[in-house]
């Protein structure tokens, strides 16, 4: 062992001391010995130093005892490889072609060990070849090609076909509400023309929120986010629809309820779409929107804007906030993932007390149709048990706030506006006399006027 191994850290402390004040010349001077223990603490002279420098004169000295690494030995496979080696590798695997199993007779099938032992190899494989490997046409965008076959259901979905045939009988039922004969030429002229409207509308409305539609569950499969059709296709059947559906409506039918369908269609597409994305007043809009087809119904059959055709532009502006509250609240992560404002969305208390109000609403528009002479006082009596028990939903849904109690008020709401049609239809005002048919009959395009219901 060497001198320095054998010096103790105080007596290597009292060395350097002794031979600083010789050098220096100055001797016994007690505040340069302070200076000098704060040089040393500065300096890092402690023991652990004097064992680094000693480590460093062995190892220099003596190459024997420099650590050295114990050599290892080969692994039979690296699993590190080097890049030129992964590239050959790779350029391989691209050129393996899968081959096709050939069938075997039942006397030389494999058995089961054999089966398993090819399919961990063929794992094994597979977890090797790189992702780079997958072939370039698998990853390119690939256009839809349209079918002949496929494309009624598509126009289909693009015209809404659900939503069109609801607002065909809703116009239907406004023009079976109205208090004149039953004409069924113009009924089936004012349903065509209605039921192309409506198709047009959807059509463009599809068309202006192709982007949006994409970021929603509820929408992204709709036949122009998924590229089944092309827009140009889209534009020329929403007009191919819209164009004959007005045409029909103002020559087939009246001047006024072309007008309505024409304001419908403007309605929905230019004010209705662009403000889900900037307020929650289109839900408002949208129920306007909702409430026209009964009305254009009752002024295809009457020729005239009564106070009955307002009084089923109510009823159905008021049903469509429990149906469309209900519905959005369990679409509120959908609707705000699209980016549309909805009451649900942003103000989710607002759109509880909303449904409520109109579902109380339609009890008192229910107490007004005998009022206004569209129904007998019977209609109010029997929609009572359905209008209560809505508005109970409702008031569930404002207080309880979950998916069920939506689910529920949305499911009832279904089969709610239906059944309070027929009962207005059933207890309809009968006419009193053929005169007045006659008159109401008068603003309409000149047909004769038809025997009166008893």
């Amino acid at each position: 062992m060497s001198a320095a191994g054998c010096c103790s850290p105080p007596r290597a402390l009292a060395g350097l001391f002794v031979w600083h004040l010789k050098n220096t010349g100055a001797r016994q001077v007690p505040c340069q010995f302070v200076q000098l223990c704060h040089v040393a603490n500065d300096r890092l002279i402690t023991f652990q130093y004097f064992n680094f420098l000693k480590r460093m004169y062995v190892t220099q000295h003596n190459r024997d005892l420099s650590q050295r690494a114990k050599p290892k030995s080969d692994p039979l496979a690296s699993p590190f490889r080097e890049p030129q080696q992964l590239d050959q590798e790779k350029k391989i695997i691209h050129k393996i072609r899968p081959i096709s199993p050939v069938h075997q007779p039942l006397s030389e099938t494999p058995s089961r060990n054999e089966l398993r032992e090819m399919k961990s190899a063929a794992e094994a494989e597979g977890s090797v070849t790189a992702v780079g490997a997958e072939p370039k046409e698998d990853r390119q965008w690939k256009e839809m090609k349209l079918r002949m076959d496929d494309l009624p259901g598509i126009l289909a979905r693009l015209s809404k076909i659900k939503l069109t045939a609801l607002v065909v009988s809703t116009a239907s039922a406004g023009f079976a509400m109205a208090p004149v004969p039953f004409d069924l030429t113009c009924f089936l002229l004012a349903s065509l023309g209605t039921g192309l409207a409506s198709c047009a509308a959807n059509a463009i409305n599809q068309f202006f929120e192709v982007p949006f539609d994409s970021n929603m569950n509820r929408t992204k499969n709709r036949p122009l986010v998924r590229g089944q059709i092309s827009p140009l296709l889209a534009v020329c059947f929403a007009a191919s629809c819209g164009v004959p559906g007005i045409a029909l409506l103002v020559l087939g039918v009246n001047p006024l309820t072309g007008a309505l369908g024409a304001f419908n269609i403007f309605l929905y597409t230019c004010c209705y779409t662009p403000m889900k994305r900037l307020s929650i007043a289109n839900t408002w809009v949208g129920a306007v929107v909702g409430a026209i087809p009964p009305v254009m119904g009752w002024t295809a059959a009457t020729g005239s804007l009564d106070a009955g055709a307002l009084l089923l532009g109510g009823i159905l502006y008021s049903w469509q906030f429990p149906h469309f509250n209900a519905l959005s609240w369990g679409l509120r992560e959908d609707y705000s993932r699209g980016g549309y404002r909805m009451m649900s969305v942003t103000h989710p208390g607002l759109c509880r007390r909303v449904a409520l109000r109109h579902c109380l609403a339609l009890l008192g528009l229910s107490a007004l149709a005998p009022l206004l002479e569209v129904t007998t006082w019977t209609f109010p009596v029997v929609s009572l048990p359905i209008n209560l028990y809505i508005s109970y939903l409702a008031f569930r849904f404002y207080r309880e706030a979950d998916r069920s109690s939506s689910r529920k008020l949305f499911f009832c709401s279904l089969w709610h506006l239906p059944l309070l049609l027929l009962v207005m239809f059933t207890c309809k005002k009968p006419f009193l006399q053929k005169e007045e048919a006659g008159e109401l009959l008068g603003g309409r395009h000149g047909r004769g006027v038809g025997i009166g219901l008893p």
